[in-house]
């Protein structure tokens, strides 16, 4: 995340702890967001050689960007349930969860404001 960015409902969110120039008017509490995807597209995509070029699986960082930006969107529509406007200080995470690493959770955390 490049800076603020603001969703179809006029929710921003940031990595940043503020907003420039706009004065945060409440606290509202965390958000977040999670996205598990299966192990099984992993190893499709590693079987898959052909989709590797230059050492990068240009498939694999198409379910990673896409688990990403559903987190962040599930962030936000918790954050406009909350009555907020903003999400302030987004942390994104990855983890490898379940028997033998079979899943990887994408999850996305903020705190909703309102500016």
């Amino acid at each position: 995340m490049a800076g603020p960015w603001k969703d179809a409902r006029g929710i921003t969110v940031t990595t940043t702890p503020t907003l420039e120039g706009q004065p945060i008017k409440e606290y509202l509490g965390i958000v977040t967001g999670e996205v598990i995807v299966g192990a099984n597209l992993f190893r499709d995509l590693f079987a898959n050689i052909r989709d590797i070029v230059g050492g990068r699986s240009g498939s694999y960082e198409r379910i990673l960007r896409d688990a990403r930006e559903q987190a962040i969107q599930e962030l936000q529509a918790e954050c406009g349930a909350m009555g907020g406007n903003a999400v302030v200080g987004i942390d994104l995470d990855y983890e490898v969860i379940g028997d033998k690493g079979s899943m990887l959770m994408v999850s996305a955390s903020g705190t909703a404001v309102k500016v």
